[in-house]
């Protein structure tokens, strides 16, 4: 899955081309829009904790640099002299495990605190009252959706696109 980003000028326009989105297939699960603070988004999409905020990415870091650490230090654990080979890979495997899981978590709570790093760019024109449309497409259908968007849409641009969705939220 690939994450696109739309910016639109108004609640009308987004209505537009939610709608389009849905006409495409694109199922109301993957579609998520985010406005200025207060705005009512009536029956659009809003976009949850998962994509404001920096919780997925942050997970996937903690979890790759805890497990890194967990196994330096069964490795050192495992270097000392009273280890044997059948304690030592227990040691190093739960060295690795343990770290990982607590390093998830840990950068979690942190990523779940900060905004999204992806998001902070078109802050100010969310703040200015435009409407931020994040849309989770199969790679085989970034560009037939980017087409339809355009078709209906000529002035709507294209901001950005993540070359990888996490495939949970």
């Amino acid at each position: 899955m690939r994450r696109i980003y739309f910016l639109v000028p108004n609640r009308d326009t987004t209505k537009h081309v939610v709608d389009k989105l849905l006409l495409a297939r694109v199922q109301d699960k993957h579609i998520h829009v985010l406005a200025k603070r207060g705005t009512p988004l009536e029956d659009l999409p809003e976009a949850n904790l998962l994509q404001k905020s920096d919780f997925i990415p942050a997970i996937e870091q903690g979890f790759a640099l805890g497990g890194a650490t967990g196994m330096l230090a069964g490795l050192v654990a495992i270097a000392l002299p009273p280890a044997s080979t059948v304690v030592a890979g227990g040691v190093l495997l739960a060295c690795t495990l343990g770290s990982a899981a607590v390093g998830a978590w840990l950068s979690g709570m942190v990523g779940m605190s900060i905004g999204n790093r992806r998001i902070k760019e078109f802050e100010d024109a969310i703040d200015a009252g435009h409407f931020l449309i994040l849309v989770d497409v199969p790679f085989d259908r970034v560009e037939e959706i980017k087409d339809i968007i355009k078709q209906q849409i000529p002035e709507l641009e294209v901001e950005e696109t993540e070359p990888q969705v996490p495939a949970f939220p």
